[in-house]
């Protein structure tokens, strides 16, 4: 079983993110969970979502303690809580930012990869300027990094699943996958 957990803000696009890729890993023949977790639920608050993934059925309901992967779609959130927080020694945590993965101090007991999803999504007019929704792009530089699906299945996934600008987010995970 593999299992990973979002961390974002309300309004970025955390919980489509991570339902958009549990579907595209499902196309696959996968068992797969995707479920959010809120506390107050406002924009710009955090998020967290979850994610299971398997070869068989998945009984297990609870909360995820100890993931495989984490995937941080706001950068400011590195610094104001643990994201490593029950992290598997060796996991991989993707996070989108600027920075280079040795800039980070958690480089070394963890595998960090980076890719700059917000400039990807303002050059795709994903949100705003001011609110960038940086989902689909965080999504294909999972699909990159982890290998858990094809890119084939994300478009279709995405293109299923967002009904503003289907192919800006199509292209936004295309390129994201190509920067990971």
């Amino acid at each position: 079983m593999v299992e990973i957990r979002f961390h974002g803000r309300g309004g970025q696009g955390t919980v489509v993110a991570s339902k958009v890729l549990a579907d595209a890993i499902a196309k696959e023949g996968n068992w797969v969970q995707a479920y959010p977790e809120f506390g107050v639920e406002r924009r710009g608050s955090p998020v967290v979502a979850f994610i299971r993934i398997d070869d068989k059925r998945i009984y297990d309901k609870s909360r995820i303690y100890a993931p495989d992967h984490v995937v941080v779609l706001d950068p400011t959130l590195v610094e104001a809580i643990d994201i490593t927080e029950g992290l598997k020694e060796g996991g991989t945590i993707i996070i989108n930012t600027d920075r280079k993965p040795d800039e980070f101090p958690f480089r070394g007991r963890f595998d960090v990869r980076t890719v700059h999803a917000t400039e990807i999504a303002v050059k795709h007019k994903l949100g705003n300027l001011a609110a960038p929704i940086v989902n689909t792009a965080i999504t294909g530089a999972v699909v990159k990094v982890l290998g858990l699906t094809k890119l084939e299945s994300l478009a279709q996934a995405i293109r299923e699943a967002i009904a503003i600008k289907p192919e800006d987010n199509v292209k936004a995970a295309q390129e994201a996958y190509e920067r990971a």
